[in-house]
């Protein structure tokens, strides 16, 4: 199993939105992958973040059957959907994938 999270911080502000409503809408779109996707074994996201470094807006935890599946998943048309709206709203991001 790969395990495949990543951190971002997101703008202030885009079109008028708060970074808070962008995150809203952000943790929506994935967690409506769960499910869609093959291979996609689950999906957490979260703006709840409690600490770390370097600190974060939002959260998301994906496990992925195998490295396949997690190259799959990232070309997904659905996921690219939700790709394309965040790159607009994001400010930075850090990923890590990692086998379990």
């Amino acid at each position: 199993m790969v395990r495949h999270i990543v951190m971002w911080t997101l703008k202030e502000e885009v079109d008028g939105v708060t970074a808070k409503e962008n995150a809203v809408k952000m943790k929506g779109m994935l967690e409506a992958l769960k499910g869609r996707i093959e291979g996609l074994r689950d999906i957490a996201v979260s703006m709840e973040i409690l600490g770390g470094e370097p600190c974060c807006d939002i959260l998301l935890c994906s496990d992925h059957d195998d490295a396949a599946a997690l190259d799959h998943y990232q070309s997904h048309p659905e996921h690219q959907a939700c790709v394309a709206f965040i790159k607009g709203v994001v400010n930075s991001r850090k990923a890590v994938d990692f086998v379990m």
